[in-house]
């Protein structure tokens, strides 16, 4: 298992290197990003200077070779969507994106084991009429039009929920170590704007767990309904053990390993949706940033975007790895051979 782990971590920059590759060449074949750095009243001298300086004059393998040497060197360029450099930027945006996702993700996962272990105990039964409704809705709904939805209802016309990321009285009340708004008022002891933190966070976290969530509870109900109806489960009924023991110690460990699967894939339609979800919630993260940035033809920030992506993707596919390997030890025996 080490030496899986060891292949996959050596891996990780050269499949990074062959995405961000791909994604630059079809960047800049739809166009060159020197105007999001032109001004008005700029001379073809000056314009010529600024494709010198930022060497959109070479070559297309040169272009990405100096993009590139930004990128270790901790430069990602300059972001026109929001006028300045894409890395002073980049922390914000990234807290506000991942601050979403983990409660969205909170949203899908809980939701999603819960919700799929209670449709399997009672097969064809009410409940899991319900539980399939829920998946297929969940899979054909889309994001923009539930969240349009979810605004209209409980922002506009109920008015139960805020819309955006937080209050702007309470947020300037406390210390931003982190940018995560949760952490910040834990860390501050401030209950209140940690409860304003989740007031805001419940709506666009609930749209945008809805589809992973949909995922997660029919490929744990159809896993956990297959185990029910193997041997080993039938013994430990047969030993007098409590059905809820025997699910939960026994049947749905074993439904949790193509579960987790799904879930790490979850994980990416939870990054997808991001986009759609922050910019209908205003929501100041990547994925609205980049809506920005692809109607303003930033090349920076799209490509910063992009390698964040990349590596995400690649980190919870191993640690979705890991996790099967942990619930099912074979799993580890055959990664390690």
């Amino acid at each position: 298992m080490r030496q899986y782990i060891i292949r996959r971590l050596i891996a990780l920059p050269f499949v990074m290197l062959a995405v961000t590759m791909l994604v630059f060449v079809l960047v800049r074949v739809g166009g060159s990003p020197i105007g999001i750095y032109l001004e008005p009243g700029m001379t073809k001298a000056e314009v010529a200077a600024l494709n010198e300086r930022f060497h959109l004059d070479d070559p297309l393998p040169m272009q990405y070779i100096y993009w590139l040497r930004g990128v270790l060197q901790g430069d990602l360029g300059w972001s026109g969507a929001a006028s300045a450099p894409v890395m002073e930027v980049y922390p914000e945006k990234w807290a506000a994106t991942i601050e979403l996702a983990l409660a969205a993700g909170v949203v899908a996962v809980g939701l999603g084991i819960w919700l799929g272990t209670f449709a399997a105990r009672r097969r064809n039964k009410p409940p899991d009429q319900f539980a399939r409704v829920f998946s297929v809705a969940g899979a054909s709904l889309p994001n923009f039009w539930f969240g349009l939805m979810m605004l209209i209802v409980f922002w506009a016309w109920l008015k139960w929920f805020p819309n955006g990321r937080y209050d702007i009285a309470l947020w300037e009340s406390i210390p931003h170590p982190t940018g995560l708004y949760t952490v910040d008022s834990l860390l501050a002891g401030n209950l209140t704007t940690f409860l304003d933190a989740i007031w805001h966070l419940a709506l666009p976290s609930i749209v945008l767990g809805y589809v992973a969530a949909a995922m997660i509870v029919r490929m744990m109900r159809s896993s956990l309904v297959d185990e029910l109806g193997r041997d080993y489960v039938d013994a430990a009924r047969a030993k007098g053990l409590p059905e809820r023991i025997v699910i939960r110690r026994h049947a749905r460990r074993n439904a949790l390993v193509p579960t987790v699967t799904v879930i790490g894939l979850a994980v990416g339609a939870l990054l997808e949706g991001a986009v759609v979800v922050e910019t209908i919630f205003q929501w100041p993260g990547l994925g609205r940033w980049m809506a920005q940035a692809v109607l303003a033809g930033d090349d920076a920030t799209i490509l910063g975007y992009v390698l964040f992506l990349s590596v995400s993707f690649l980190l919870v596919n191993l640690m979705v790895d890991l996790a099967c390997a942990r619930l099912d030890p074979r799993i580890s025996l055959q990664g390690s051979d």
